[in-house]
């Protein structure tokens, strides 16, 4: 790539960037209140947050991390995609409207209805951190490699830079703008992302006469692996520690989802609970769709670009979509290669953006509306007004990008795809259990719902701490060191069923029975809408 070339990919990068800060000063000279900060006034329509959500949803992991991994593993990634996209039925069937007519700003004022506040809220809120830290991380990695593959170097500087410079912008978004500039730069990067999807799925189509066996067999023959390409078992088929493995991040996929807290909080920024029902339609249309599109974007990495060059690019397949773009357009060096390879660059990088933003406001919110408005609270102590509250949420999101910023130095060698579905692996484990049991359990207790939570955050947790994630594995956190005694790589399948455990086990063994009175009111306020916020 020349220096004309690169510098066209540069600009349209500051495009992007310019673009979201326009609209984050924009915004973020509006009002401040609490409620105009968590949910932007409750003003979007379901069209405008099915946007959003799918902009939340379709993160680095989906974008970069899948069609990498569809393109080295074949039949192995696409069932990554299936997993992610059927883990919305669970949100709209068990959890989009209960939780909208429930809650206020975040999950724990779901719990705190029926529940002493202060254990809950300690909880839930420090779950909700680890979670969306963990996530934070995965899209941070991502930007990394994206930037390190534009400016055409493996050195691990560019990453750094890229990384940090991540995570001064998300900071700005929340700190400044608030959920009204964040749901805005996710309907943008929504529409950038299908549009470009759109695009680069046209393109692998037509250089293969929309011939779909075609484009199959190129495909198997690129990824030098032959028919094994096409059939299950090229990543989690060679024993049967692997086989359990994909079980575990399969169960994480698809109950992960309706315990996320950036998407939990996307449900108060609508109106109404049948606005939320509505959305999360709109958002299961647009996230289907961008998960056809995916595959064909693997299979067309492993056709056009070949395997090879994608793990020689990225190990983790993390670069494989631009790539695709740049052979699509006329090859490296040709003045198409490189604009579609910006632009598809440029689009990932907004999509990396506009995630972090949700997160970072998920996880502020959570620290300040949750656990220092509340949680720290002793009884009689007088309580935190709105704009303390709101100042501490600001000051909780440059704290937590500074952590991710630090967290994601050392996972650079992690497909994030990966990463995410050790979010999800925690989200299933720690929220889903508490969230689902104080929805239909009426003898769940407060007791039972800390259980639930640490029950299923710690195990997860550890897990991951002692498996070959983080240590024993040559791209481990920490590869020069080995002391994981986990075999699997997502712990899921050993820490989902502890969380649900422990709920029960707390609930039963409880000396505080549940109030009767409470319950009934949480069912009315979930199912009929009355006193909602």
């Amino acid at each position: 790539m020349n220096s004309a070339q690169h510098g066209l990919a540069v600009a349209l990068f500051a495009v992007i960037v310019l673009v979201t800060l326009g609209i984050t000063l924009w915004v973020g000279r509006r009002g401040q209140a609490a409620e105009e900060f968590y949910t932007g006034g409750r003003e979007f329509s379901p069209l405008q947050n099915g946007l959003a959500l799918s902009g939340d949803y379709l993160s680095a992991a989906s974008f970069l991390g899948v069609t990498g991994l569809i393109s080295l593993y074949g039949y192995d990634g696409v069932l990554y995609s299936i997993g992610f996209l059927v883990a919305w039925l669970a949100v709209l069937m068990l959890v989009a409207e209960l939780v909208r007519n429930a809650g206020r700003y975040t999950l724990a004022d779901v719990l705190a209805l029926r529940m002493r506040q202060r254990p809950v809220r300690a909880a839930v809120g420090s779950a909700s951190v680890v979670v969306t830290l963990l996530y934070l991380v995965a899209q941070m990695v991502g930007a990394g490699s994206l930037v390190a593959l534009l400016l055409g170097t493996g050195d691990g500087s560019a990453k750094t830079w890229a990384i940090v410079g991540v995570g001064a912008l998300m900071i700005v978004y929340v700190t400044v703008g608030g959920m009204k500039a964040t749901t805005w730069i996710q309907i943008v990067k929504a529409v950038l992302l299908v549009a470009g999807s759109l695009l680069l799925t046209g393109l692998v189509l037509v250089r293969f006469h929309g011939d779909l066996a075609e484009l199959m067999r190129a495909a198997a023959r690129g990824s030098g692996a032959g028919e094994a390409f096409l059939q299950p078992g090229l990543k989690y088929g060679t024993g049967r520690v692997s086989r359990l493995d994909f079980f575990s991040l399969g169960l994480a996929l698809v109950l992960g989802t309706a315990g996320l807290p950036h998407i939990l909080s996307r449900f108060y920024t609508v109106p109404t609970a049948r606005a939320a029902r509505r959305s999360t339609m709109w958002a299961i249309g647009l996230i289907g769709a961008f998960y056809l599109m995916a595959v064909v974007l693997g299979l067309g990495a492993a056709a056009l670009v070949g395997s090879a060059t994608v793990r020689a690019a990225n190990p983790a397949g993390n670069t494989a979509v631009p790539l695709l773009a740049q052979v699509l357009g006329g090859g490296a060096g040709s003045t198409g290669g490189v604009l579609l390879f910006a632009l598809i660059s440029a689009i990932a990088f907004a999509t990396i953006l506009a995630v972090v933003a949700g997160l970072t406001l998920a996880s502020s919110a959570a620290f300040a509306h949750d656990l220092f408005a509340r949680a720290w609270r002793r009884e009689g102590e007088r309580q935190v007004t709105e704009r303390q509250e709101v100042r501490v949420a600001r000051i909780a999101a440059v704290v937590i990008g500074a952590l991710a910023i630090v967290l994601s130095l050392y996972a650079q060698r992690l497909n994030v795809a990966f990463l995410v579905g050790l979010a999800f692996a925690v989200a299933a484990s720690a929220n889903l259990p508490t969230l689902l049991y104080s929805l239909f359990w009426r003898r769940f207790t407060t007791r039972g719902a800390v259980w639930s939570v640490y029950g299923g955050l710690v195990p997860a947790v550890l897990l991951v701490l002692f498996s070959p994630v983080v240590s024993g594995a040559p791209t481990a956190v920490l590869p020069g060191l080995d002391f994981h005694w986990f075999p699997l790589e997502n712990p899921g399948l050993v820490s989902i069923p502890l969380g649900f455990l422990a709920g029960w086990l707390g609930t039963v063994t409880s000396r505080e029975a549940a109030d009767p009175d409470r319950y009934a009111e949480l069912e009315v306020r979930s199912l009929t809408g009355a006193g909602a916020a």
